[in-house]
């Protein structure tokens, strides 16, 4: 019994840790996954790692080969050009759904998010590259917000999937401080047309925002 408690913990653990190094370009997209090596990585037995490595597999982050073991799954133009289109299908039904169901604690949770997030870029723009990590979970925190009176489940969690495919391909870049300004001038346009309730509106921004980040990361990045 005490195993059955433990090694579910441990999975998480490892599926997390895992999951964030894959999304900060730790490791990298195509590299080996070898599980002698994440064990000393991060202190980790082998079972827990190898069912992280196995839901990851469904998550599209880690891809398996069989007898040979997994990878981190690899990038490309077209497969990110793919998860943009996705990612504003998912956005869209997500955000329809949770402005219609949006109440006053929601504004308040939202306002809140993006005063968090403002506050994370200053501190970005007075100290570039020092708290990138910091802005990065404001980032997600205030996206999460805006969905979050969706009522599907299966659309959040598709959501989250494709969410993170973006994200990953986000981060393979060196954040700029134009770029991160074009970002901050789309959440502060996003704050507005949510309070509003402004679904169409809200929407063409979602879009707005997926396709800079397109054009960006395919300007920029150099894995692709």
């Amino acid at each position: 019994m005490v195993n059955e408690t433990v090694v579910p913990t441990l999975v998480d653990l490892a599926l997390r840790r895992i999951r964030e190094d894959i999304l900060r370009g730790v490791l990298v997209a195509g590299s080996k996954l070898r599980v002698e090596e994440l064990r000393n990585k991060y202190d980790i037995g082998a079972s827990p790692l190898r069912e992280a490595l196995s839901r990851l597999v469904s998550h599209g982050l880690v891809t398996s080969e069989g007898q040979k073991g997994f990878r981190v799954a690899p990038i490309s133009e077209k497969d990110l050009r793919d998860i943009t289109n996705t990612r504003k299908l998912l956005e869209h039904a997500a955000l329809k759904e949770s402005l219609k169901n949006g109440d006053r604690k929601w504004e308040q949770e939202l306002v809140i998010a993006y005063e968090n997030l403002d506050k994370e870029h200053y501190e970005l723009s007075n100290n570039f590259g020092e708290t990138v990590d910091a802005w990065e979970v404001a980032n997600d925190q205030f996206h999460d917000t805006l969905v979050s009176r969706c009522t599907s489940e299966w659309i959040l969690n598709f959501r989250k999937i494709i969410y993170d495919q973006a994200t990953r391909y986000r981060r393979s870049l060196i954040l700029n401080h134009q770029e991160e300004r074009r970002a901050h001038d789309d959440h502060s346009q996003m704050l507005e047309a949510a309070l509003s309730y402004n679904i169409e509106w809200s929407c063409k921004l979602v879009d707005k925002h997926a396709d800079a980040q397109l054009a960006n990361t395919l300007a920029e990045s150099q894995l692709l």
